[in-house]
């Protein structure tokens, strides 16, 4: 993708200085393969309008990237964590053992999850009934939970060819999977009725504790080998649908937009996703894309604020930047965003 260099008066960033001196000049970004290429065409973009290094942007996942984010403080620790999710309790818990006390969350838009299969293949008009009957290891049958025996998306929907079911979906160490699970398993597990049938069955001394038990035995999936989990980003969901055309993978919508000679995306309950449905909201598999900052490391990595500032600008992350081309859905209120940023308020409210 071109990218026309942005002038830092446009953005109305603040002059770079170029007295700091660390042992480490350059800005350090791992996490999300959803927000990986986001992060890719800003830090390039940065380092040629900038006199700071280019970022240094690194894939893994969502968990993986907070995981590290949470090591501690300090050069020899990442400054940025790319997340397709909102960071957990457990993970502001670790990141506080390490000393990492004072995070800035960065929202930077939003992002749909799409189900694409090879573009000469099947069309499919998906709900998320429909993939739970597909990949849950246990599915209701006559009031009772039975193994999940269907093999075809016909056994699935009579309405489906009979193409032999074989998913490719996100690893547990991707916030795509954790979106996945809860819009599209767990939505069909209830619409089904199977929810409700677990949460009788569940086990446990509070109300809370069996709905969480009924939740997990919901989007526990099946492991016959029909359902396989990408550890990967998606250029190996891609490549696994190459080699068997009747796979269908779950992606994000920017992957799938930049792939469509290869792939074709199905409906999801009716809805075709697309930057619009999801800013609308009406596509009901989409979720937020984030950013983590260790505001400790500010003013001590040279670039980081610039850095950070610089993602969130108009010119960048709004509707007419360059992300937007690429298929991340603008933030409606990135000016809260901004404000946030540039006055470095960290999670609880504090400056």
């Amino acid at each position: 993708m071109s990218f026309v260099k942005l002038t830092t008066s446009a953005l109305a960033i603040a002059a770079v200085s170029s007295t700091a001196a660390v042992a480490r000049d350059q800005v350090q970004v791992a996490g999300s393969s959803t927000v990986l290429p986001y992060a890719s065409i800003v830090a390039e973009a940065f380092g040629e309008n900038f006199d700071f290094p280019t970022p240094v942007v690194e894939s893994g996942g969502s968990s993986a990237g907070l995981k590290r984010f949470c090591e501690g403080v300090g050069e020899n620790t990442i400054d940025v964590a790319n997340a397709s999710r909102r960071i957990k309790t457990k993970e502001i818990e670790k990141c506080a053992e390490n000393g990492v006390t004072d995070i800035i969350e960065v929202q930077i838009g939003y992002d749909g999850i799409v189900f694409a299969s090879d573009i000469q293949g099947n069309a499919f008009e998906f709900t998320p009934t429909d993939w739970f009957l597909a990949l849950s290891n246990q599915v209701l049958v006559d009031g009772k939970m039975v193994a999940n025996s269907a093999k075809t998306w016909a056994d699935v929907n009579a309405a489906f060819p009979a193409q032999p079911i074989q998913a490719y979906i996100p690893g547990t160490k991707h916030g795509t999977r954790e979106v996945f699970e809860d819009k599209v398993i767990l939505a069909g597990c209830e619409a089904t009725g199977a929810f409700d049938v677990l949460l009788g069955q569940a086990t446990g001394d509070t109300a809370k504790a069996k709905k969480k038990a009924a939740e997990k035995a919901c989007i526990s999936l099946r492991t016959d080998g029909l359902s396989v989990d990408i550890d990967g980003d998606y250029t190996e969901t891609l490549a696994r649908i190459e080699s068997n055309k009747n796979g269908i993978g779950v992606f994000g919508l920017a992957f799938y937009e930049n792939n469509t000679d290869k792939l074709q995306t199905a409906t999801m309950s009716g809805v075709v996703p697309s930057t619009k449905t999801i800013a609308t909201g009406e596509y009901p598999v989409s979720r937020p894309l984030f950013f983590y900052v260790k505001k400790a490391h500010i003013g001590v990595i040279p670039g980081l604020k610039e850095y950070t500032e610089f993602f969130v600008a108009d010119e960048v992350a709004g509707p007419d930047g360059p992300l937007a081309e690429y298929g991340l859905v603008a933030d409606p209120e990135l000016e809260k965003t901004q404000e946030a940023v540039s006055d470095e308020i960290v999670m609880g409210g504090n400056s």
